[in-house]
């Protein structure tokens, strides 16, 4: 865990020496990161949402969906936007964030359930929570050892996330609520993490997520998952401190980078956008660098010479774009 913390730390002192703080991030990198992380901590709930769906839900536009899942996006998004008004240790804005997020989704949101509830996989039960009548005595304890703790912010994000998972306070949305209020944890340290998605490594990693909140119920310490948590933490920052570090890009690829911040845009509206004329020169000195790190996408990558292909911005394209 220390080793983690110290690297954890050591990479983003070098993003804050290499002046990539937040407010670098401009507003829409920041709403894309916002997307990506309410889309993955959705769909480790079953949210069948795709990541497009969930952008056009938040644009307004009209999206064909199961309406629990449109409206378990509406709620995520007003919860996330939320976010800089709650306190992490504070039990009256855990309720107040949880009713944000579950409006409209369960009968009674913002309270903490009063029956008993387990987490089954198939017919067995892995978790089973602690009875309705210790919830809140539960809640006071942790948010008091929250307030009074000298731990590391990243080790105490870890502790909150899993002990909310464990108490299972309410009648539903444990999980996402664990999420949101690690968040708020590390946001209150640095800001930057308020938009970094360590969700969609959370999503991607998602058996193994289960099996350290398996493990460290088995047995009886926070350790198993708290480790697992600082990986994920460990390989998001490592992935933007990567991106900003790694190789300095050439001057034509960057850019073309700057002419895609603009939206996504064909071969042919690139080259009028950058004033060009020979198209080998185009694919080789500008586009081909740019797919090939990883900095720009096809928007139809499965036919690469469809007439209507289309180029955008990778996330990771978009922090170089804006932080030469």
């Amino acid at each position: 865990m220390l080793k983690r913390v110290a690297s954890i730390s050591e990479r983003l002192a070098r993003l804050a020496a290499a002046d990539l703080s937040t407010d670098k991030f401009s507003p829409q990198l920041r709403r894309e990161n916002r997307i990506r992380t309410i889309h993955a901590s959705l769909a480790i709930e079953n949210n069948t949402l795709s990541l497009e769906q969930v952008t056009d839900i938040i644009d307004g536009k009209p999206v064909i969906g199961p309406s629990r899942d449109i409206q378990e996006v509406r709620g995520a998004v007003a919860a996330y936007e939320q976010l800089e008004k709650w306190e992490p240790y504070s039990l009256d804005d855990l309720l107040t964030a949880h009713g944000v997020l579950m409006h409209d989704l369960v009968a009674r949101p913002g309270t903490l359930r009063t029956g008993g509830v387990g987490v089954f996989q198939g017919d067995r039960v892995v978790h089973m929570a602690p009875p309705a009548h210790l919830i809140h005595g539960h809640l006071e304890n942790l948010f008091r050892w929250l307030c009074e703790t000298d731990e590391h912010p990243l080790i105490t994000g870890c502790v909150v996330h899993y002990e909310l998972e464990f108490i299972h306070p309410f009648a539903d949305g444990n999980g996402r609520m664990g999420r949101l209020w690690q968040t708020l944890i590390l946001s209150k340290w640095k800001p930057l993490f308020a938009y970094l998605p360590v969700e969609t490594i959370v999503r991607q990693r998602q058996k193994e997520y289960y099996a350290a909140l398996g493990l460290a119920d088995q047995q009886g310490n926070a350790s198993p998952f708290i480790e697992f948590m600082l990986a994920a933490l460990q390989d998001a920052v490592e992935a933007l401190h990567s991106d900003q570090a790694s190789d300095q890009v050439s001057d034509q690829v960057h850019r073309l980078l700057e002419a895609l911040l603009q939206g996504d845009k064909s071969a042919a509206e690139l080259m009028a956008t950058l004033s060009l004329r020979h198209a080998p020169t185009f694919r080789k000195n500008y586009l081909n660098p740019a797919l090939e790190n990883g900095l720009v996408e096809r928007t139809l990558p499965d036919t690469p010479r469809n007439p209507r292909q289309r180029y955008r911005l990778t996330a990771k394209g978009r922090i170089r774009a804006q932080t030469r």
